[in-house]
């Protein structure tokens, strides 16, 4: 987990490293918002479970290799204070083909927001709260197979 920014550019670079083998490379880039449900943010606060999140991230990332034929895969989540405007997670996935690019990614990103032990918290001129987790990614990640419910400890307190 990194507490710095990431540096997106170095990680493509990263990615395209292999064989000459890498055709597409597709990545996410998530940023703090400048607004949420309780109004303006001024601020971010992430947590996660030292230990338990990196394997969490390791088994999204090989579930995600036995699904398509990937090059390469890089996923980092910042964690601490952030601001908005800040980078919270890079998911880039390189391939030979766009389709397996495309889709490894769009399926890391959502098993890394429903499965991977992150809290957030949003702090606004209102007061700060926890962000819940949303439907919207339960069904997302639906779609790839995986079983409701979050399967995270704790996931009443948020979610990435």
């Amino acid at each position: 987990m990194l507490t710095e920014d990431i540096d997106a550019g170095g990680l493509e670079r990263w990615l395209q490293r292999e064989d000459g083998g890498v055709g597409a490379i597709v990545s996410f880039t998530g940023y703090v918002r400048g607004r949420g449900e309780g109004g303006d943010i001024q601020r971010l606060w992430l947590e996660h479970y030292p230990g338990m999140t990196e394997r969490a991230i390791g088994a999204i990332v090989e579930e995600a290799t036995r699904r398509w034929a990937l090059r390469a895969v890089a996923v980092l989540h910042r964690v601490g204070e952030l601001g908005p405007g800040a980078r919270i997670v890079y998911v880039g996935v390189a391939s030979a083909h766009r389709g397996d690019a495309f889709a490894a990614c769009e399926f890391v990103m959502d098993y890394l927001k429903t499965r991977a032990p992150f809290w957030k918290k949003e702090f606004t001129g209102r007061g700060e709260r926890w962000v819940e987790p949303r439907d919207s990614d339960e069904a997302a990640l639906r779609r790839w197979g995986a079983p409701g419910g979050s399967g995270r400890p704790d996931a009443a307190e948020g979610s990435a």
